[in-house]
């Protein structure tokens, strides 16, 4: 079915690059005009300028920054994140807090100063881009994991508050996607292990997966159009795992 959102707003985190980026693209295509929000305050500019929207360079570990972006949007993407892997006893406690800082409280706030206008249009799509670390734990990924799951927990309670309203909150989430954090994460597992490339990604990373391949961005971006769509309604408090079955094994 196609998905018409002409006239929506939207705002998405870290929307200058990889997952955001696409999701950024893949709203525009369907009507949505986009806040662009991203810590490169370039990379912001260029996607806001290729979907038409617009671009705010936002420190988001900063509540205040925070409080300097859009409010009233349709459509609320909480994307923006980062990766550090390390062992429990050797993880820095300055990493840990800054990631629940940008992928809990952030998108605390944001939902928080967000909902008042969904709830007075009676309508609203919060999307949080969890991931597959949100529903299972891996080594070395303490803060990850801990933020992801905090995020779920965040998600389902909005969706359980906003139901009224007319407003969802749902995760997505992806498994390894191609982006420049996981490629990151490639190059450093082959560099740690002496081995090549390919192999970090099918022994590796894709080891619990069915479908031994990457997942592209357009592919995660499409599911957060569909539970934008009228479709996806009645599709809330939920986690939508785009993970080529990853977390079934």
């Amino acid at each position: 079915m196609a998905t018409d959102l002409t006239g929506k707003t939207a705002l998405v985190t870290g929307g200058a690059g990889g997952i955001g980026l696409a999701c950024a693209r893949a709203l525009s295509a369907v009507g949505v005009r986009v806040h662009v929000v991203d810590l490169d305050a370039e990379g912001a500019e260029r996607a806001a300028a290729e979907v038409g929207g617009w671009a705010h360079a936002a420190d988001l570990t900063d509540p205040a920054a925070v409080e300097t972006l859009p409010d009233n949007v349709d459509i609320l993407l909480n994307n923006a994140g980062f990766q550090h892997v390390a062992p429990l006893t050797e993880f820095p406690p300055e990493e840990f807090a800054r990631m629940q800082a940008l992928m809990v409280m952030a998108p605390f706030l944001l939902i928080r100063r967000s909902l008042p206008a969904m709830y007075a249009r009676r309508w609203g799509r919060i999307l949080n881009m969890s991931s597959v670390h949100g529903l299972r734990a891996s080594v070395f990924k303490s803060a990850y994991v801990a933020a992801k799951h905090g995020l779920e927990g965040l998600s389902k309670v909005t969706a359980l508050e906003g139901a009224q309203f007319g407003v969802t909150s749902n995760c997505v989430n992806p498994g390894y996607v191609r982006t420049p954090l996981v490629e990151g994460q490639i190059t450093a597992q082959a560099a740690a292990h002496d081995i090549s490339r390919d192999e970090v990604v099918g022994d590796v990373l894709l080891r619990r997966a069915a479908i031994k391949k990457l997942i592209e961005p357009e592919d995660v971006a499409s599911t957060v159009v569909w539970l934008c769509s009228a479709q996806a309604g009645h599709v809330t408090g939920t986690s939508i795992s785009v993970d080529g079955g990853w977390t079934a094994a």
